[in-house]
């Protein structure tokens, strides 16, 4: 039996604690496949996903991630290797995730929305030699392949097409928005994929082709060897340093925020969970689906956000459990339609990423007694190291360290804690957080402080904690910026961006946005041979072709020189405190 080293008794929090909870909980010596596995074993005929219409148990669920993972192995996937899983929610996602896992395997997510220029990387740094994707997908991430040297390009590509998991008959409630139906029904044939990537057409694997595997073969599958401590899941994450980090998540780091998700939001076989934050994210992924798998919940997937098509999902599902992020919610209240949905259902609503604004948890507080459940967590921490208590939250607030977890308000300078109420940097210890970042033992040594007697991650974050031991947001030590809860990090769009023949310098910054909350802002210096040839829209609208839609830059603004330091550095600070005073 595994314990974690526990936060002092004497911590504040502890005095608001809820009672039906314990401080910290031993973790299993299981991996994240035995969850599937058992949840499968005790509730086969139960409904594990819903998917426009269409039903899986766990049964099927279970006999669909063994054929998927017999599939992998024949394909030479062993304990260790890294797979790329590149899609938009759906159950292959989910099935794949686990075949991965079932072979102690590691799964690498990827956000389906980066495009070919940030795909090599993903290829290239976790070496991965088999991807999984979606047809929408394929052609950018075989042309990500293909630019690359051959020795580094993908082995293998499975390719699903969403409209594989449902019947495109689907009717009434369950019926896609028709704005979806371009994408869901996007259909590639694999010869002609396996051409433009360059490889023999028996690299590029249908998804049906998967599921055809024999019994037999599945028979055949080695034994599930993996161990707590080993890799399981390798999420990426950017910085001040440009290209994205690979936080290395064992087993075990997954398996306590799995199990303490469905504690603190007292979560159980019962419940019904709405599943429309993106699974490649770190909250999508273990607050949602490793959750409800280990808890054996009903998971109702949405592929991506529509209000309407959410209102219907939680009415006709009777949906118990929502996690999100606050634009979802602020949508949904401000459809005309939303008269016409029953929310009576919810029990437990909740998110993070970015501040509930006050009057929009108050009136879910008046109209449904709901209290908005704020958390706060990173990918280096698997989604939650903070959450507010479902019995005592608190609005437009971090909420308290999780369970099994110490975290503290840090002064880097004096290297002593802060006192109640000043600001300083959120510091986590915690058997969430991650073990290291993968090929990068200088990132790490950075990330990581020795603090009486323990080893701390370093948030990069500023805050404050109240003294009732509530942790609050107050200034980022990183630069970062946070677009509807998407982590946009400016040192990888400005690379990105100086790929552009017409651009000299650039600088990203924060602009304020009404809706998303912050946005992002390119300053840009042309070079003296595109002056009066390249316009603002025409950066932009290359920027939107080149990178994740989250990232490209909603606003250029061109300027002559960006102000430096002496040393020549680029001073950011400055242009961000510029546009922070104009609003």
């Amino acid at each position: 039996m595994t314990t974690s080293i526990p936060a002092p008794a004497d911590r504040p929090h502890f005095k608001h604690w809820p009672k039906r909870l314990p401080h910290s909980i031993p973790l299993p010596e299981t991996t994240l496949w035995h969850n599937l596995e058992t949840s499968a074993q005790r509730y086969p005929h139960k409904a594990a996903v819903v998917f426009l219409g269409t039903s899986l148990t766990y049964s099927e669920l279970l006999s669909r991630v063994l054929r998927m993972a017999a599939y992998l192995h024949g394909l030479g996937v062993a304990r260790g290797d890294r797979v790329m899983l590149s899609m938009q929610n759906c159950p292959q996602l989910i099935i794949t995730h686990f075949a991965i896992l079932r072979l102690g395997a590691v799964v690498v997510p990827v956000n389906p929305m980066n495009k070919r220029e940030e795909l090599k990387h993903y290829i290239i740094d976790p070496d991965t030699r088999v991807a999984v994707t979606t047809a929408d997908l394929a052609e950018e991430l075989v042309a990500a392949s293909n630019a690359l040297d051959p020795a580094l390009r993908l082995e293998h590509l499975i390719v699903t097409h969403i409209s594989d998991a449902f019947d495109l008959g689907v009717t009434g409630d369950d019926a896609p928005p028709e704005a979806w139906l371009p994408w869901l029904t996007a259909r590639h044939a694999t010869p002609a994929l396996a051409a433009r990537a360059g490889c023999p057409a028996s690299h590029v694997h249908n998804w049906l082709q998967t599921m055809t595997v024999s019994d037999a073969d599945v028979a055949e599958l080695p034994h599930h060897s993996a161990k707590p401590q080993d890799l399981a899941v390798l999420p990426y994450t950017s910085g001040t340093t440009g290209l994205p980090k690979g936080c290395e998540h064992t087993h075990r780091s997954i398996m306590h925020n799995a199990i303490s998700g469905g504690l603190w939001g007292n979560g159980s076989a019962a419940s019904v969970t709405l599943l429309v934050v993106p699974m490649f994210h770190i909250t999508g992924m273990v607050s949602v689906m490793h959750t409800s798998i280990q808890l054996a919940s009903t998971l109702v997937v949405m592929p991506r956000w529509d209000r309407d098509f959410a209102g219907r999902m939680i009415s006709k599902y009777k949906v118990t459990s929502w996690t999100n992020i606050p634009t979802m919610v602020m949508d949904l209240l401000a459809s005309p339609h939303f008269a016409d949905y029953d929310l009576t259902s919810l029990t437990h609503i909740g998110g993070g990423g970015a501040a509930m604004p006050q009057a929009v948890a108050q009136r879910l507080l008046d109209a449904y007694g709901l209290s908005y459940i704020e958390g706060y967590g990173l990918t280096e921490t698997a989604a939650p190291s903070h959450s507010n208590p479902p019995d005592k939250s608190k609005q437009q607030c971090l909420g308290i360290p999780y369970m099994s977890t110490d975290a503290r308000v840090w002064n880097p300078e004096t290297r002593q804690e802060c006192a109640v109420g000043e600001q300083g940097e959120i510091i986590i210890c915690g058997p969430e957080v991650f073990r290291g970042y993968w090929k990068r033992p200088d990132a790490t040594a950075e990330a990581f402080i020795e603090f009486e007697g323990k080893r701390f991650f370093r948030s990069g974050d500023i805050g404050r904690m109240d003294e009732e031991g509530y942790f609050f947001m107050t200034d980022r030590l990183k630069r970062m910026i946070n677009a509807s809860g998407f982590k946009v990090w400016p040192a990888e769009v400005e690379a990105l961006m100086f790929k552009h023949e017409a651009i000299a310098e650039a600088c990203v910054i924060g602009a304020r946005d009404a809706y998303r909350g912050e946005t992002v802002k390119a300053f840009v210096v042309l070079r003296g041979t595109h002056q009066g040839k390249v316009s603002e829209q025409d950066i932009m609208n290359w920027c939107r072709d080149t990178m994740a839609v989250y990232k490209a830059p909603k606003i250029i603004e061109f300027i002559d020189a960006l102000p430096k330091s002496g040393a020549g550095k680029t001073m950011w600070r400055a242009l961000q405190d510029a546009e922070l005073a104009k609003t």
